[in-house]
Order: structure tokens, then C-alpha cells, then sequence
């Protein structure tokens, strides 16, 4: 059995399924694991929902901010966004059912040595709390107060993690730290306007990844959200965002433990 874990598809059904054969994956034998934005900016992603949903066991998926966004737009809490291009979804004959698979996914999984996570870590959180956490919300996701997440989901306050916090500002911490976080301070307080570069950080902001002492620097990261990275690859992180939606690559890495791996890649366009 060989693991896959996939960057951001974000609707790029085409490069998704090039991607597959190029791996050779097959679904009695292989596991994907897919890290969140599956669908948006891009071209059919009710064809990746539908094609990661008939999957079944052989493919789990992170939640990414594209994703949430979704499934806000579905329940009416959220208007569309300029170059959201979820309405093939929204319109769909089977939306409600692929909803509600989406709903399951995950925040965060942690495979052998490896923690995923769509975007990033905040430095105080060790892999157990991050993994309790993104349960923590993923529990709201799928119960009776999903209503009133979706409703105070959005948001850049607080921004910064206390472990006090309660309701929806403690969910939407979490959730912009594990689906929108880039840079944020040594003390964990996080910055959303820069999008760029690693360059690109505002004074006294680090890349979370480059935050001394971190608490998750003892296990791999492995994220999407971040194209502007170019896959970046170390020993204690790796990027699989390589900027499909933009014309760049769909990127699997296969994964090994305590190994190096293997990645493949594909364009875009074929």
C-alpha cells in the first residue's frame, strides 16, 4: 500500500485525475490524503467532490478556507466572493449529499511522523493540542451548533491563541490557524494581508515554520495554502501547494516514513 498526500486541487479535476494515473493509485490498494482548498478558482470541482466522495475510505480530506467557505455559501451564511467559481456545486443535483460528506472532513491528521494541515501551525501548539483542537471544531462541524459557526466563522479577531477562549471566537482562532496562517509572531499572533513570498513577512513577523521553538518542529508539516513557497521542502516541513489553479502543478508526495519520500508532479495543462 503506498499513502499520497496531495496539495491544494481547488477544483482542478483534469490535473487531479492526470495526477492518479501518473501515480498509478489504485483505491483497493492505495490511500490519498487530499490537504484542504479541494475546490474553488478552479474550472469542475463538483467533479473532485464527486470523484474524492466515491472514493470512500481510500481518500481523506482536510478541510481548507475555500472549503469552509463552501460550505457556508451552501447553508446561506456567506455571498460569493469575486472569482469564487463554486456554482457548479451549488447547483448541483447531489449537492446536499456532497455537502454533507464535506462536513466530515478533517482539520488535521497525523500519519506516522507526519502532521497535515492545510495551512500552518501556530508555534504554541504541540502536535497533540493542534490534533485535539481541529477536533474540538470538527465536532461543532457536525453537530447542532454548525449553524452558529458558519455564522461567526469569518474574521480576523482574535488573533491570537489563548487557551481560555470560549464559542466562536476560540473556533475561529483555530480555524484561521489551521486554514489561513502564514506569518505570525513569535507569540503566536497572526498576520492575514501578507500572501506573498517568504520575503513578503510584515516587521516582527516570521513564517510560522521559521518560529523558534515551535512546538511542532519535532514532527513533519506537511500543508497546502501557500504557492508562493514553489513546494518548498525541508527536513521538518513540506509545501504540496504548487500553484495548480495558477498554471503551476498538482504536486502527491508519497509518503515514508522517516524517509525522504517521493514526489510527483503535474502541469496544470497537459
Amino acid at each position: 500500500m503506498s499513502l499520497y498526500l496531495i496539495g491544494d486541487v481547488q477544483g482542478c479535476h483534469e490535473a487531479f485525475s492526470r495526477l492518479l494515473q501518473a501515480l498509478d493509485f489504485s483505491p483497493s490498494r492505495d490511500r490519498l490524503f487530499v490537504l484542504g482548498d479541494l475546490v474553488n478558482r478552479g474550472p469542475d470541482n463538483v467533479g473532485v467532490l464527486r470523484r474524492l466522495r466515491d472514493l470512500g475510505d481510500s481518500a481523506r480530506c482536510l478541510l481548507g478556507n475555500h472549503d469552509l467557505h463552501l460550505l457556508a455559501l451552501h447553508r446561506g451564511l456567506a455571498p460569493l466572493k469575486r472569482g469564487d467559481t463554486v456554482q457548479d456545486v451549488l447547483q448541483a443535483s447531489d449537492r446536499d449529499d456532497l455537502m454533507h460528506w464535506l462536513q466530515q472532513q478533517s482539520l488535521a491528521w497525523q500519519q506516522d511522523d507526519c502532521l497535515m494541515v492545510h495551512a500552518g501551525v501556530l508555534p504554541q501548539w504541540s502536535p497533540a493540542q493542534t490534533l485535539a483542537l481541529a477536533g474540538e471544531v470538527e465536532a461543532v462541524l457536525r453537530g447542532p451548533q454548525a449553524e452558529e459557526f458558519f455564522q461567526h466563522m469569518y474574521g480576523n479577531q482574535p488573533d491570537q491563541w489563548r487557551d481560555d477562549l470560549q464559542g466562536p471566537d476560540r473556533w475561529r482562532v483555530i480555524v484561521n490557524g489551521l486554514t489561513r496562517l502564514r506569518f505570525c509572531t513569535p507569540e503566536g499572533r497572526m498576520d492575514f494581508m501578507a500572501k506573498e513570498g517568504l520575503g513578503d513577512a510584515p516587521p516582527g513577523y516570521l513564517p510560522w515554520f521559521d518560529v523558534p521553538l515551535r512546538q511542532t518542529r519535532d514532527v513533519r508539516v506537511v500543508f497546502g495554502h501557500w504557492s508562493t513557497l514553489g513546494g518548498l521542502t525541508r527536513a521538518d516541513i513540506k509545501c504540496l501547494d504548487t500553484g495548480c489553479v495558477w498554471g503551476g502543478s498538482l504536486t502527491a508526495w508519497a509518503l515514508e516514513p522517516h524517509g525522504p519520500g517521493r514526489t510527483v508532479s503535474v502541469p496544470a495543462s497537459p
